[in-house]
Protein backbone atom coordinates (compact mmCIF):
# COMPACT_ATOMS: atom_id res chain seq x y z
CA UNK A 1 0.00 0.00 0.00
CA UNK A 2 1.37 3.23 -1.25
CA UNK A 3 0.73 7.03 1.22
CA UNK A 4 0.20 9.65 -1.40
CA UNK A 5 -0.29 13.43 -0.82
CA UNK A 6 -1.11 15.54 -3.29
CA UNK A 7 -0.04 19.10 -3.97
CA UNK A 8 -2.46 21.51 -5.76
CA UNK A 9 -6.44 20.84 -5.59
CA UNK A 10 -7.48 23.03 -8.30
CA UNK A 11 -9.38 21.88 -11.51
CA UNK A 12 -6.52 19.08 -12.40
CA UNK A 13 -6.11 18.19 -8.73
CA UNK A 14 -9.26 17.72 -7.90
CA UNK A 15 -9.62 14.51 -10.89
CA UNK A 16 -6.17 13.47 -9.31
CA UNK A 17 -7.40 13.60 -6.15
CA UNK A 18 -10.70 11.37 -7.22
CA UNK A 19 -8.81 8.84 -9.27
CA UNK A 20 -5.89 8.47 -6.52
CA UNK A 21 -8.28 8.09 -3.70
CA UNK A 22 -10.29 5.11 -6.03
CA UNK A 23 -7.13 2.74 -6.52
CA UNK A 24 -7.27 0.43 -4.17
CA UNK A 25 -3.33 -0.09 -3.51
CA UNK A 26 -2.58 3.75 -2.23
CA UNK A 27 -4.23 5.91 0.43
CA UNK A 28 -4.08 9.72 -0.33
CA UNK A 29 -3.10 11.17 3.04
CA UNK A 30 -2.70 14.54 2.76
CA UNK A 31 -4.01 17.11 -0.11
CA UNK A 32 -2.04 20.63 0.22
CA UNK A 33 -3.44 24.11 -1.11
CA UNK A 34 -2.71 27.40 -0.24
CA UNK A 35 -6.52 28.86 -0.93
CA UNK A 36 -8.86 28.02 2.00
CA UNK A 37 -11.82 27.86 -0.23
CA UNK A 38 -10.01 24.56 -1.85
CA UNK A 39 -9.10 23.08 1.37
CA UNK A 40 -12.73 23.57 2.70
CA UNK A 41 -14.10 22.05 -0.38
CA UNK A 42 -11.78 19.02 0.03
CA UNK A 43 -13.09 18.60 3.47
CA UNK A 44 -16.35 18.70 2.55
CA UNK A 45 -16.03 15.38 -0.09
CA UNK A 46 -13.01 13.54 1.49
CA UNK A 47 -13.15 13.94 5.57
CA UNK A 48 -10.58 11.27 5.76
CA UNK A 49 -7.89 12.96 3.67
CA UNK A 50 -5.92 15.70 5.60
CA UNK A 51 -6.23 19.11 4.00
CA UNK A 52 -2.74 21.42 4.98
CA UNK A 53 -2.42 24.49 3.35
CA UNK A 54 1.78 24.46 2.85
CA UNK A 55 3.22 21.94 0.45
CA UNK A 56 6.19 21.47 2.97
CA UNK A 57 3.70 19.48 5.29
CA UNK A 58 3.47 16.71 3.07
CA UNK A 59 6.91 16.72 1.49
CA UNK A 60 8.11 16.98 5.03
CA UNK A 61 6.44 13.82 6.03
CA UNK A 62 8.35 10.59 6.56
CA UNK A 63 4.91 8.65 6.58
CA UNK A 64 4.19 9.66 2.94
CA UNK A 65 5.64 8.09 0.31
CA UNK A 66 5.18 10.01 -3.22
CA UNK A 67 4.11 12.94 -3.86
CA UNK A 68 2.00 13.92 -6.97
CA UNK A 69 2.24 17.77 -7.81
CA UNK A 70 -0.92 19.63 -9.51
CA UNK A 71 0.92 23.15 -9.59
CA UNK A 72 1.83 25.77 -12.12
CA UNK A 73 4.69 25.12 -14.38
CA UNK A 74 7.24 27.45 -12.73
CA UNK A 75 6.58 25.53 -9.28
CA UNK A 76 7.09 22.33 -11.02
CA UNK A 77 10.93 21.74 -10.28
CA UNK A 78 10.95 23.22 -6.95
CA UNK A 79 8.28 21.30 -5.31
CA UNK A 80 9.41 17.58 -7.63
CA UNK A 81 13.40 18.39 -5.80
CA UNK A 82 12.47 18.85 -2.54
CA UNK A 83 10.16 15.73 -2.82
CA UNK A 84 12.94 13.77 -4.42
CA UNK A 85 15.32 15.10 -2.34
CA UNK A 86 13.40 14.28 0.54
CA UNK A 87 13.33 10.27 -0.80
CA UNK A 88 9.66 10.51 -2.36
CA UNK A 89 8.73 8.94 -5.21
CA UNK A 90 7.10 11.90 -7.87
CA UNK A 91 4.19 12.29 -10.13
CA UNK A 92 4.53 15.35 -11.66
CA UNK A 93 2.15 17.50 -14.47
CA UNK A 94 2.45 18.38 -17.70
CA UNK A 95 4.99 19.64 -18.68
CA UNK A 96 8.02 18.61 -16.54
CA UNK A 97 9.53 21.83 -15.95
CA UNK A 98 9.86 24.82 -17.44
CA UNK A 99 13.76 24.27 -19.10
CA UNK A 100 15.67 21.35 -20.28
CA UNK A 101 18.10 21.81 -17.15
CA UNK A 102 15.77 21.73 -14.80
CA UNK A 103 14.40 18.01 -16.07
CA UNK A 104 17.80 16.36 -16.39
CA UNK A 105 18.59 17.45 -12.90
CA UNK A 106 14.90 15.94 -11.61
CA UNK A 107 16.14 12.78 -13.98
CA UNK A 108 20.10 12.94 -12.07
CA UNK A 109 18.29 13.27 -8.24
CA UNK A 110 15.62 10.32 -9.16
CA UNK A 111 18.25 8.06 -10.53
CA UNK A 112 21.23 8.66 -7.46
CA UNK A 113 17.98 8.33 -5.20
CA UNK A 114 16.72 4.78 -7.08
CA UNK A 115 13.69 6.72 -6.73
CA UNK A 116 10.28 6.81 -9.69
CA UNK A 117 9.86 10.06 -11.43
CA UNK A 118 6.92 10.46 -14.01
CA UNK A 119 5.29 12.66 -15.78
CA UNK A 120 1.36 13.23 -16.15
CA UNK A 121 0.82 12.99 -19.95
CA UNK A 122 -3.03 11.66 -19.65
CA UNK A 123 -3.65 11.49 -22.62
CA UNK A 124 -0.88 8.32 -24.07
CA UNK A 125 -3.44 6.26 -21.23
CA UNK A 126 -6.77 6.92 -23.41
CA UNK A 127 -8.13 4.47 -25.50
CA UNK A 128 -7.46 6.25 -28.31
CA UNK A 129 -3.97 6.90 -28.03
CA UNK A 130 -3.38 3.18 -27.51
CA UNK A 131 -5.30 1.90 -29.95
CA UNK A 132 -3.44 3.89 -32.73
CA UNK A 133 0.22 2.65 -31.27
CA UNK A 134 -1.19 -0.68 -31.85
CA UNK A 135 -2.41 0.21 -35.06
CA UNK A 136 1.20 1.63 -36.48
CA UNK A 137 3.31 -1.07 -34.70
CA UNK A 138 0.90 -3.57 -36.64
CA UNK A 139 1.86 -1.67 -39.58
CA UNK A 140 -1.67 -0.89 -40.80
CA UNK A 141 -1.34 2.50 -42.24
CA UNK A 142 2.42 1.54 -43.48
CA UNK A 143 5.30 3.76 -43.08
CA UNK A 144 4.59 7.07 -40.85
CA UNK A 145 4.58 10.07 -42.78
CA UNK A 146 3.62 13.16 -41.15
CA UNK A 147 1.97 14.23 -37.80
CA UNK A 148 -0.72 16.89 -37.70
CA UNK A 149 -1.96 18.61 -34.72
CA UNK A 150 -4.61 21.12 -34.24
CA UNK A 151 -5.89 22.10 -30.54
CA UNK A 152 -7.22 25.48 -30.92
CA UNK A 153 -10.00 26.83 -28.58
CA UNK A 154 -11.06 30.38 -26.97
CA UNK A 155 -9.33 29.60 -23.79
CA UNK A 156 -7.54 30.83 -20.70
CA UNK A 157 -5.29 33.05 -21.29
CA UNK A 158 -1.98 31.72 -19.17
CA UNK A 159 0.29 34.33 -17.13
CA UNK A 160 3.69 32.62 -17.18
CA UNK A 161 4.03 30.44 -20.23
CA UNK A 162 2.54 30.46 -24.29
CA UNK A 163 0.15 28.53 -25.79
CA UNK A 164 2.77 25.67 -26.95
CA UNK A 165 3.63 25.35 -23.51
CA UNK A 166 0.43 25.09 -22.18
CA UNK A 167 -1.54 22.74 -24.61
CA UNK A 168 1.25 21.38 -27.07
CA UNK A 169 2.20 18.43 -24.05
CA UNK A 170 -0.30 16.73 -24.73
CA UNK A 171 0.03 16.22 -28.42
CA UNK A 172 4.17 16.73 -28.78
CA UNK A 173 3.61 13.88 -25.47
CA UNK A 174 1.54 11.76 -28.37
CA UNK A 175 4.04 12.24 -31.05
CA UNK A 176 7.04 10.97 -28.83
CA UNK A 177 5.09 7.89 -27.70
CA UNK A 178 3.97 6.51 -31.34
CA UNK A 179 7.36 7.62 -33.61
CA UNK A 180 10.05 5.56 -32.59
CA UNK A 181 12.36 7.93 -34.12
CA UNK A 182 13.52 11.43 -32.41
CA UNK A 183 13.21 14.92 -33.90
CA UNK A 184 16.60 16.48 -35.24
CA UNK A 185 14.81 20.14 -34.98
CA UNK A 186 12.03 22.99 -34.89
CA UNK A 187 10.93 25.80 -36.23
CA UNK A 188 8.02 28.06 -35.04
CA UNK A 189 6.38 31.01 -35.16
CA UNK A 190 3.86 32.86 -32.44
CA UNK A 191 2.11 35.83 -32.01
CA UNK A 192 0.78 37.86 -28.70
CA UNK A 193 -1.90 40.14 -28.93
CA UNK A 194 -1.59 41.08 -25.28
CA UNK A 195 1.15 43.02 -25.37
CA UNK A 196 2.78 41.39 -22.45
CA UNK A 197 4.83 38.57 -24.75
CA UNK A 198 2.90 35.46 -24.30
CA UNK A 199 1.80 34.12 -27.43
CA UNK A 200 -1.50 33.62 -27.89
CA UNK A 201 -0.96 31.64 -31.33
CA UNK A 202 1.44 29.75 -32.17
CA UNK A 203 2.57 27.24 -34.96
CA UNK A 204 5.30 24.47 -35.03
CA UNK A 205 7.05 22.34 -36.65
CA UNK A 206 8.86 19.26 -35.55
CA UNK A 207 11.69 17.90 -38.45
CA UNK A 208 13.55 14.87 -38.42
CA UNK A 209 15.60 13.26 -40.34
CA UNK A 210 14.01 11.11 -42.94
CA UNK A 211 10.84 11.42 -44.40
CA UNK A 212 8.67 11.96 -41.51
CA UNK A 213 7.29 15.78 -40.47
CA UNK A 214 5.51 16.88 -37.72
CA UNK A 215 3.32 20.18 -37.19
CA UNK A 216 1.28 22.03 -34.40
CA UNK A 217 -1.26 24.43 -34.29
CA UNK A 218 -2.34 25.67 -30.87
CA UNK A 219 -4.35 28.89 -30.33
CA UNK A 220 -6.15 30.51 -27.03
CA UNK A 221 -8.09 32.82 -29.66
CA UNK A 222 -9.73 30.64 -31.84
CA UNK A 223 -14.16 30.61 -32.40
CA UNK A 224 -14.42 27.10 -32.44
CA UNK A 225 -12.85 24.25 -30.35
CA UNK A 226 -10.60 21.68 -32.45
CA UNK A 227 -8.95 18.39 -30.72
CA UNK A 228 -7.52 17.02 -33.86
CA UNK A 229 -4.72 14.88 -34.94
CA UNK A 230 -4.04 13.73 -38.42
CA UNK A 231 -1.01 10.64 -38.63
CA UNK A 232 -0.32 9.81 -42.37
CA UNK A 233 1.26 6.56 -43.76
CA UNK A 234 2.44 5.39 -46.88
CA UNK A 235 -0.41 3.01 -47.28
CA UNK A 236 -3.04 4.57 -44.87
CA UNK A 237 -4.05 7.49 -42.46
CA UNK A 238 -5.39 8.17 -39.51
CA UNK A 239 -8.20 10.89 -38.18
CA UNK A 240 -8.46 11.29 -33.99
CA UNK A 241 -10.81 13.59 -33.32
CA UNK A 242 -11.05 13.87 -29.38
CA UNK A 243 -14.33 15.71 -29.34
CA UNK A 244 -16.34 12.55 -30.95
CA UNK A 245 -18.09 11.05 -28.34
CA UNK A 246 -17.26 7.32 -29.28
CA UNK A 247 -15.70 7.17 -33.06
CA UNK A 248 -12.60 9.48 -32.01
CA UNK A 249 -10.50 7.02 -34.10
CA UNK A 250 -10.61 6.80 -38.19
CA UNK A 251 -8.89 5.09 -40.15
CA UNK A 252 -9.30 5.65 -43.98
CA UNK A 253 -7.72 3.11 -46.72
CA UNK A 254 -6.61 6.33 -48.72
CA UNK A 255 -2.80 7.28 -50.38
CA UNK A 256 -1.48 7.24 -53.21
CA UNK A 257 1.62 6.74 -55.38
CA UNK A 258 3.55 8.50 -57.28
CA UNK A 259 6.58 8.33 -60.69
CA UNK A 260 9.21 10.92 -61.11
CA UNK A 261 10.80 11.51 -64.52
CA UNK A 262 14.67 11.79 -64.68
CA UNK A 263 14.31 15.34 -65.17
CA UNK A 264 12.33 15.62 -61.65
CA UNK A 265 10.04 18.10 -63.13
CA UNK A 266 7.11 15.67 -64.47
CA UNK A 267 5.84 14.24 -61.06
CA UNK A 268 2.82 11.69 -62.08
CA UNK A 269 0.53 10.85 -59.02
CA UNK A 270 -2.34 8.14 -58.63
CA UNK A 271 -4.78 8.48 -55.68
CA UNK A 272 -6.25 5.87 -54.29
CA UNK A 273 -9.48 6.16 -52.13
CA UNK A 274 -10.76 2.89 -50.27
CA UNK A 275 -13.10 1.90 -46.74
CA UNK A 276 -13.20 4.24 -43.64
CA UNK A 277 -12.54 1.56 -40.69
CA UNK A 278 -13.44 2.86 -37.17
CA UNK A 279 -11.29 0.53 -34.38
CA UNK A 280 -13.02 -0.26 -31.00
CA UNK A 281 -11.52 1.81 -28.61
CA UNK A 282 -11.20 1.25 -24.33
CA UNK A 283 -13.73 3.87 -22.92
CA UNK A 284 -12.04 3.45 -19.42
CA UNK A 285 -11.24 7.34 -18.08
CA UNK A 286 -7.60 7.79 -18.89
CA UNK A 287 -6.52 9.07 -15.37
CA UNK A 288 -7.10 6.06 -14.03
CA UNK A 289 -4.40 4.62 -15.81
CA UNK A 290 -2.25 7.11 -14.80
CA UNK A 291 -2.84 6.59 -11.23
CA UNK A 292 -2.31 2.82 -11.88
CA UNK A 293 0.87 3.33 -13.78
CA UNK A 294 1.97 5.13 -11.63
CA UNK A 295 1.81 2.97 -7.89
CA UNK A 296 2.45 0.20 -9.82
CA UNK A 297 5.67 1.75 -10.77
CA UNK A 298 6.74 2.47 -7.66
CA UNK A 299 5.56 -1.14 -5.78
CA UNK A 300 7.19 -3.08 -9.03
CA UNK A 301 10.37 -0.67 -9.21
CA UNK A 302 9.76 -0.30 -13.21
CA UNK A 303 9.83 2.58 -15.54
CA UNK A 304 6.06 3.91 -16.17
CA UNK A 305 4.73 4.33 -19.38
CA UNK A 306 4.95 7.83 -19.04
CA UNK A 307 8.42 8.07 -18.33
CA UNK A 308 10.86 11.58 -17.38
CA UNK A 309 12.62 10.73 -20.28
CA UNK A 310 9.86 10.83 -22.16
CA UNK A 311 8.75 14.09 -20.37
CA UNK A 312 12.36 15.36 -20.88
CA UNK A 313 11.64 15.06 -24.30
CA UNK A 314 9.12 16.93 -24.74
CA UNK A 315 10.03 19.74 -22.40
CA UNK A 316 13.45 19.81 -25.12
CA UNK A 317 10.78 20.49 -28.02
CA UNK A 318 9.17 23.17 -26.33
CA UNK A 319 12.25 24.90 -25.12
CA UNK A 320 13.20 24.95 -28.47
CA UNK A 321 10.47 26.80 -29.90
CA UNK A 322 10.39 29.36 -27.97
CA UNK A 323 14.16 30.06 -28.75
CA UNK A 324 12.85 29.89 -32.75
CA UNK A 325 9.59 32.14 -31.81
CA UNK A 326 12.20 34.58 -30.29
CA UNK A 327 14.18 34.46 -33.90
CA UNK A 328 11.40 34.78 -35.74
CA UNK A 329 11.01 30.82 -36.82
CA UNK A 330 14.48 30.18 -37.69
CA UNK A 331 15.41 26.19 -37.47
CA UNK A 332 16.71 25.55 -33.69
CA UNK A 333 18.60 22.07 -33.73
CA UNK A 334 17.35 19.53 -30.34
CA UNK A 335 20.21 18.71 -28.24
Amino acid sequence: MLTLGIIGYGYWGTNLVRNFNNYPLCRVAKVADARQERRAFLEKNYPAIQAVRQAEEIIGDTGIDAVVIATPVYSHYPLAKAALISGKHVMVEKPMAASTAEAEELIEIAAQKHLTLMVDHTFLYTGAVQKIKSLIEADTIGIPRYFDSTRINLGLFQPDINVLWDLAPHDISMLTFLINERPYSINATGVSHTRNGIENIAYMTVNYEHDFIAHFNCSWTSPVKIRQTLIGGDAKMIVYNDLEASEKVRVYDTGYTHTTEEDQFNIRVDYRTGDVFIPKISGNEALGGVADDFVRSVLEQRQPLSSAALGLEVVKILEASQVSIRNKGKEVLIK
